[in-house]
């Protein structure tokens, strides 16, 4: 099951008291205190893993809390620390504080291991407060409770280029057919029920990460069909691919503009992302004269829109993914694109 929001409380552990304890051995007449300090309680950590993609092992989970550090003991016995709770958690995970929405951390490093709840410091016990006027301290320190944090754990997939397009259109297809996604394939819209991501070889040196969200519908960002819950995945995305198909009721100018709507509602800054166009399901010019006709229609219109925008994206390709027509070139514009951002940011720095 793929669960990428969830709420939880969160507690270190509480500090053991120090001990109260005073020597009683034979022969050393003058036995003064010998009170243990308190262990520390356990704290918390995120751990960034990529062995897991979802935070369904968190489901149903109300709280949880690291272990309290036992309490002193006689003879300057410390009390053992409390063990730590350790949250594994994928690439990609923010925590937010769920009363005032602050985020707290952001993982998107694997094998990051962050700090976020200390444990409690044990309490001293009575052989620290032994002084000139006070040979036999009959108290010792409790130990400090730990903290509490009430968050909320909220995943956003990390992925190179994200594919953005109405339900049905092909974008399962595509990420079956160029990475090692395995996602369900069916002729009905919506069969995309939750992110995928697909690791994409280009050669033996080069590779990217491609996500396939659910089918955006017009209304997305204001809370219709699937899109507006998904959308999120393709925030961190640093190249989106617009997947248009020339066979559906809306022709391919009328899907841009509705789908380039409900990004620039939902984030202008996923809106002004670079972008490319790819238009699918080329092997329909085969069904016939008809089709065909309309087919080439349909692009010759939306090509001269584009060209009235002076062609905001990056390249438009056709492609047939179930007959692997320009997958090749389409993987390897795709990795010029990433390059080209990849080296934008590092001058920028």
């Amino acid at each position: 099951m793929f669960i990428d929001n969830v709420q939880i409380l969160l507690a270190s552990g509480n500090g053991g008291a120090g001990a109260v304890s005073f020597r009683r051995e034979k022969h050393v007449p003058l036995g003064g205190p010998d009170g243990g300090d308190g262990g520390r309680g356990g704290a918390v950590y995120f751990l960034c893993d990529n062995n897991t993609h979802t935070l369904s092992h968190f489901k149903g989970k109300k709280e949880l809390r690291a272990k309290n550090g036992e309490n002193g003991l006689g003879r300057n016995k410390n009390g053992k620390k409390g063990e730590d709770l350790e949250l594994i958690v994928p690439q990609g995970t923010q925590i937010f504080d769920a009363r005032t929405n602050e985020l707290l951390l952001d993982l998107t490093k694997i094998g990051e291991r962050k700090l976020f709840l200390q444990g409690g410091k044990g309490g001293l016990g009575n052989t620290h407060f032994k002084n000139s006027t006070n040979q036999r301290p009959d108290y010792a320190q409790s130990g400090i409770k730990g903290e509490k944090k009430l968050v909320r754990l909220e995943l956003k997939l990390i992925a190179d280029v994200g594919l953005v397009g109405f339900p049905n259109v092909g974008k399962s297809t595509l990420i079956s057919v160029v990475s090692n996604a395995r996602p369900e394939i069916a002729n009905y819209e919506f069969t995309t029920l939750t992110p995928k991501l697909g690791l994409v070889d280009v050669d033996e040196y080069h590779s990217f990460v491609m996500a396939d969200i659910p089918g955006i519908i017009e209304g997305a960002s204001e809370g219709k069909g699937l899109g507006i819950e998904f959308l999120k995945h393709i925030e961190r995305t640093n190249f989106l691919l617009f997947v248009l198909d020339p066979l559906r009721e809306l022709d391919l100018k009328e899907q841009f503009i509705a789908l380039r709507k409900e990004l620039r509602a939902f984030s202008k800054e996923l809106y002004n992302r670079n972008f490319g166009i790819m238009i699918s399901k080329m092997d329909s010019l085969n069904l016939g004269e008809e089709f065909k006709e309309r087919i080439l229609q349909n692009l010759s219109e939306f090509e001269n829109y584009l060209l009235s925008l002076n062609n905001p994206q990056t390249f438009l390709m056709q492609i047939s993914s179930l007959e692997k027509i320009g997958l090749k070139e389409l993987k390897f514009k795709l990795l010029e694109e990433l390059k080209k951002d990849d080296k934008a940011n590092n001058e920028t720095r």
